[in-house]
């Protein structure tokens, strides 16, 4: 939307060096900017520190937009140079006194809906629908996409999010015999039944986004695949155990939702009644889900 406001202008993007994929072959984006936080830890950090702030000062662009809206964001936004800076008023930790102007968003609505305020107030029109311009993917070599398949992501950082290893093991015992595929970042080995290949710590982003647009239907706890299934599309389910689906979970109002034993789409969620705080998701919540998603998922005759 900031491209199409400003169709000569030059978009950099800040980001962190390991999301950057998510940009290949952005048509909207000019530059890319890393911002390396992994290297700025430790002894070594001004060594690695000081040529970053150098890079970061040439960039002097007329307007940077805070979305993250955190004091390490803000802080950027004003290393860079900025003749202005423009945040949101939920912003934290002291981020705003860094702002010249600054968009009102609902605190409780969705995020997608916060930053396009944040856009708007720097001058983008903003439409009913969305363009969402994520890479095709990489294959994953050895790897076969047919038969159809289910991806499973059911790993989360926030406590409390990821699914046991007994629910996973589970699932994919519920959709047998039709392939479930578990993907992910994981400490633990997880227990596979013949139906399930675990694909946990072998793949890049890109090849995960490539899966994920291959995959019949995705199930994922509230995490950034779950974000990157629902721009790609609605066949998804979101588990969400203490985050509000309402802020946090996908846009797209045909995708589904569980949250404290309920299963519905996004577009009933304003209407439903559910505790906002929730509880884990548990083995007797999979024959629901198995349920909904089982007439979606066509299965291979040869296994059947």
């Amino acid at each position: 939307m900031l491209r199409e406001a400003y169709p000569g202008a030059e978009i950099t993007w800040i980001i962190n060096p390991e999301f950057a994929p998510l940009l290949r072959g952005n048509p909207d984006v000019n530059h890319v900017h890393f911002f390396p936080r992994g290297e700025f830890r430790g002894l070594g950090a001004p060594k690695s520190l000081l040529p970053w702030l150098t890079k970061t000062r040439q960039i002097r662009p007329d307007l940077a937009l805070d979305f993250q809206g955190l004091l390490r964001s803000a802080l950027i936004g004003k290393i860079s140079g900025a003749n202005e800076i423009y945040g949101m008023s939920d912003a934290r930790e002291g981020s705003r006194w860094f702002y010249d102007r600054i968009a009102k968003v609902n605190r409780s609505g969705h995020a997608v809906n916060r930053y396009l305020k944040l856009a708007e107030c720097a001058g983008a029109t903003i439409g009913e629908s969305l363009r969402c311009p994520i890479p095709t993917g990489d294959q994953l070599p050895r790897f076969d996409e047919y038969p159809p398949f289910i991806l499973l992501h059911p790993f989360a950082r926030g406590s409390g999010k990821s699914l046991s290893n007994a629910v996973i093991e589970e699932f994919c015992r519920a959709l047998a015999p039709t392939r479930v595929v578990v993907v992910g970042q994981s400490r633990h080995k997880i227990d596979t039944p013949e139906n399930c290949v675990d694909l946990t710590n072998q793949t890049s982003l890109l090849q995960l986004i490539r899966l994920i647009r291959v995959a019949r239907f995705v199930v994922s706890v509230d995490s950034g695949p779950m974000h990157i299934a629902a721009a790609v599309h609605d066949r998804l389910l979101s588990i969400h155990t203490w985050t509000d689906p309402l802020r946090v979970g996908p846009y797209k109002p045909d995708a589904w939702i569980w949250k404290n034993g309920h299963l519905l789409r996004v577009s009933e969620l304003e209407t439903a009644r559910i505790r906002r705080r929730g509880r884990r998701f548990r083995r007797k919540d999979i024959p629901a889900v198995a349920e909904l998603i089982r007439p979606l998922v066509p299965v291979d005759p040869m296994l059947a």
